[in-house]
């Protein structure tokens, strides 16, 4: 029978790569251009990532060493994974992110040029707030 500590490591372990799966769904979705395919906007996986992150917040080294080293070093092997998985899903999240945002501000400012009067050289052009520049030769350009 294993010990408490042994059985909450290996829970974690667990909890780590079902998380794994659930980050490595995401990072398909976003490479397939379909970010409304993340898993991990799954009520179910945001309630398993919360308690993951309360089941690890308890855990120290000295709780991990009275592990027995297979079940150690399986728990180190998912956390690794887990943690590279998550800062790729950080870049790859933000970089869609960025991407959609300089769309819809590329929208924003061609929707409000549109919007503004055509400026057109006419007599009164200097009240658009420029100077008129053309050239004028006996009132006729």
């Amino acid at each position: 029978m294993l010990g408490p500590q042994t059985q909450r490591i290996e829970l974690l372990t667990r909890m780590a790569e079902r998380l794994i799966e659930a980050i490595e769904g995401d990072l398909a979705a976003l490479k397939a251009g379909k970010p409304q395919e993340m898993r991990t906007l799954d009520p179910e996986v945001q309630r398993l990532s919360a308690s993951y992150g309360r089941e690890a917040a308890g855990l120290t080294a000295e709780i991990a060493k009275q592990a027995p080293a297979v079940v150690r070093g399986r728990f180190f092997d998912a956390t690794k994974r887990f943690k590279e998985l998550l800062e790729l899903h950080a870049r790859m999240v933000t970089s869609v992110r960025n991407a959609s945002e300089g769309v819809i501000k590329a929208v924003a400012d061609e929707v409000n040029r549109q919007a503004q009067p055509m400026r057109t050289y006419n007599p009164n052009a200097a009240s658009y707030g420029k100077p008129a520049r053309a050239m004028v030769y006996n009132s006729v350009v």
